[in-house]
This record gives C-alpha cells, sequence and structure tokens, in this order.
C-alpha cells in the first residue's frame, strides 16, 4: 500500500483526490471530507468502520456549524 497516497483517497472518476479539495475548506470542512471520503466509496475500498467515520464526520461538521454561528 501506498502510505501517501492510499486506495481510499483514490477513485474518483475525474481524477480528482480529497486533497485536491481540502486544500480549499477549512480544517473542519477538511476532516469531515477526509472522513466521508474514505467511508463511503461505492466500489468498497473503504478504510476501517465505515460508521466509526461517518460519525467523526458528523463531529467535525457539528464544530463546523458552531464556527461559523458565532461568525453570524
Amino acid at each position: 500500500m501506498d502510505a501517501i497516497n492510499p486506495t481510499h483517497y483514490q477513485g474518483f472518476s475525474n481524477g480528482a483526490q480529497p486533497v485536491d479539495i481540502a486544500e480549499h475548506l477549512s480544517g473542519n470542512g477538511a476532516q469531515a471530507l477526509k472522513y466521508i471520503a474514505r467511508s463511503t466509496r461505492i466500489d468498497g475500498g473503504n478504510k476501517g468502520e465505515v460508521l466509526q467515520d461517518l460519525q467523526k464526520a458528523k463531529y467535525f461538521i457539528e464544530r463546523e456549524i458552531k464556527r461559523v454561528s458565532k461568525d453570524v
């Protein structure tokens, strides 16, 4: 396995990788994207526990909601 570019972060049909998108997001958004991308692959290339990764994504989404709510 390639430790720099693991398969669970590859596979978008347009060749994009989550890191390409994450560079344009807040820290919380980037973390949520990471967990969503690696847990919801339709090709079965998921890493780890899918439910746990989705719960982690939810945690970062909730943190981002709190962060942007302070700015409103």
